[in-house]
């Protein structure tokens, strides 16, 4: 028997992929509503409680009234907006960071998919907070940079238009006033007393990112190398197939660069430990469109589904 999905939002970039990514799959049932009945509450309320499971790929608020449009209490609810992720009642679709994590989205009906530089950040930050090495009153800072395929249909679009403005080929820093949406998840998921500073970036290519923290080694709770911090994640993330953690010889890291894009089009993430005995780099490398954003959210549909949590993605 197969799968009943709908996804609300298809149109978007996230709700896109998702669907690109069923289309050889044999165990899924895809659900579509029509064209001109996408925003009418009523279709879309049938819809939902006629699926297994209903993916969300909508604005906050479009996302917080689809939750209330859902009826059957069989429907298992996936969101990828930022509306449910620090909400009580709801998983936190990032399964690696813990084993409570991993079973909470396996048993839950309604499950958040972590926001694309909250992953990055939370890959880095929540094993060391885990694990005691990272004070929870760190001053963390973090600086990332992002392809302009998340950003939105109107974003993309000026982006590979023909007249576009020359600042679109140049790298753009904003969320200026330290207000941007993923603050609020990078903060709690982790348990940081402070709020993290973050200042993202948007690049003129279109998908992966990177995203990097920086620490004092002597700020630590104890005595730590990039070598000892890399054999930590090593451990920590081990027999994790959506995460790898590079070696202390890799040869990105050696070279002195890591690419935004550097990873697009794979569906994992990997960490980076770079810097020196006294100023430490973490950084972690992903697609904004794969882990980032429609590879978690397929990552968790399988784990609850019992199935290869791998299934339909790329690794």
């Amino acid at each position: 028997m197969r799968i009943k999905v709908f996804i609300d939002g298809s149109e978007g970039t996230t709700g896109l992929r998702i669907n690109e990514r069923f289309q050889k799959r044999d165990d899924i049932e895809l659900l579509h509503i029509s064209p001109e009945l996408r925003k009418d509450p009523e279709e879309r309320k049938r819809m939902i409680n006629a699926s297994d499971i209903t993916f969300l790929c909508l604005p906050d608020e479009a996302a917080r009234e689809s939750v209330a449009l859902t009826e059957s209490e069989d429907v298992v609810i996936i969101d990828a907006s930022t509306a449910h992720r620090t909400e009580a009642g709801w998983a936190y679709g990032f399964p690696e960071l813990s084993d409570a994590h991993r079973s909470a989205i396996k048993t839950g009906k309604r499950v958040a998919v972590p926001g694309c530089y909250a992953t990055g950040f939370i890959s880095l930050v929540y094993p060391l907070t885990a694990g005691g090495i990272l004070p929870k009153d760190y001053p963390v800072s973090c600086f990332a940079i992002s392809g302009y395929s998340g950003a939105g249909k109107r974003t993309i679009a000026a982006y590979e238009g023909e007249d576009r403005p020359r600042e679109l080929s140049a790298g753009r820093e904003y969320a200026l006033t330290q207000q941007h949406k993923h603050l609020k998840e990078m903060k709690k998921i982790t348990g940081l007393d402070r709020t993290p500073l973050f200042s993202p970036i948007i690049d003129d290519y279109y998908s992966g990112m990177v995203v990097s923290v920086q620490l004092y080694a002597d700020m630590l709770s104890k005595k730590e190398t990039p070598e000892s911090l890399l054999n930590y994640y090593a451990e920590y993330y081990k027999n994790q197939k959506f995460i790898k953690v590079s070696a202390v010889d890799d040869e990105i890291a050696a070279g002195g660069f890591l690419a935004g894009n550097g990873l697009s089009g794979w569906d994992g993430l990997k960490l980076y430990v770079t810097g020196n005995e006294e100023r430490i780099v973490l950084s972690s490398q992903f697609d904004n469109l794969g882990k980032g954003a429609s590879g978690a959210a397929i990552q968790c549909m399988n784990i609850i589904l019992g199935c290869d949590e791998a299934k339909g993605l790329d690794l």
